[in-house]
């Protein structure tokens, strides 16, 4: 199996592979033994995804992608069948034909990123309704990111905001972008993630620590690790469901005739400890909603 992602290594720790390997030992396999990862990670340099893809032609009968970037690398150098876990539309970026019937190699699991951009900016106004404009940061040099941050945008004029759009291309980026906000402050931040946010998501919680700027997060790992609010897919179903793609693949079946799945169950997470360094104060309803408050 192997396991290709945009980001940071795929290590025993790496919620993909935990994620995946209670999936597969849920379906009768054994990690180590009847199953074995090929783990490959681009960390945040695009440029290498075609070499990984090409290391695991070789070593895998089933590739799983994290992200688009990664899906599309292997939609293009490779004819595996592929399991896609993708934050971006499918559809809007050309990776399959549609949900229903995806065409190619491809199955995968993935995001409506409208209804849930809507919803995230919803969660956010309610825990502060005094917001008016919202800085998007985003990887303006992904298309399927880039495709989520348009969808955030029109939610956001939907609800009267003013964007401010913040798309960065490199890590020598985020300085740039956080002088803009000092410059022009924004109300609040909205971080599309992927690998590129991700891995310098400490830069984004300080620097909104330091302007006092709630900020609303697209997975809740980045909340665990210091960010103040997220809300989207459980990714355990993600990843679960993913297995079960898999699981169907090795028995048989063809990705084409397998229907790209999106998620069924959303998750609301809030860091009490965030709002309090940032000196900020929600209304107990929005902490009642929430799936989990990390201490």
């Amino acid at each position: 199996m192997g396991l290709l992602s945009s980001a940071a290594p795929l290590t025993d720790t790496n919620e993909l592979v935990i994620g995946l390997t209670a999936g597969f030992s849920k379906r009768g396999y054994i990690v180590g033994r009847s199953l074995l990862y090929e783990r490959r990670a681009a960390e945040a340099d695009p440029a290498r995804l075609p070499q990984l893809v090409d290391d695991l032609k070789n070593a895998a009968e089933l590739i799983i992608t994290q992200s688009y970037a990664a899906a599309r690398v292997v939609k293009e150098r490779s004819n595996l069948p592929m399991v896609a876990v993708t934050g971006a539309d499918p559809v809007a970026t050309g990776l399959i034909d549609s949900l229903a019937h995806p065409g190619g190699n491809i199955t995968g699991v993935g995001e409506v990123a409208a209804e849930l951009s809507a919803k995230r900016l919803e969660v956010l106004k309610d825990a502060f309704p005094s917001l008016r404009k919202i800085a998007m940061l985003w990887n303006a040099n992904d298309l399927g990111m880039t495709s989520r941050f348009k969808s955030a945008d029109a939610a956001a004029r939907m609800l009267g905001l003013e964007v401010q759009p913040l798309g960065v291309r490199e890590p020598e980026d985020f300085g740039a972008a956080f002088d803009t906000m000092r410059t022009d402050r924004p109300d609040a931040i909205l971080m599309v993630t992927d690998a590129l946010t991700a891995l310098n998501r400490k830069r984004v919680f300080e620097f909104a620590a330091q302007l006092k700027l709630p900020a609303i997060y697209e997975r809740d790992f980045l909340v665990r690790d210091g960010g103040l609010m997220s809300y989207g897919p459980d990714m355990d179903e993600v990843y679960d469901r993913a297995a079960y793609l898999a699981d169907r693949i090795l028995r048989g079946a063809r990705p084409a005739d397998l229907p790209f799945e999106q998620p069924t169950r959303f998750r609301l997470v809030i860091n009490k400890k965030t709002l309090e360094i940032l000196g900020l104060t929600i209304p107990p309803t929005t902490l009642i909603r929430a799936d989990e408050i990390v201490d």
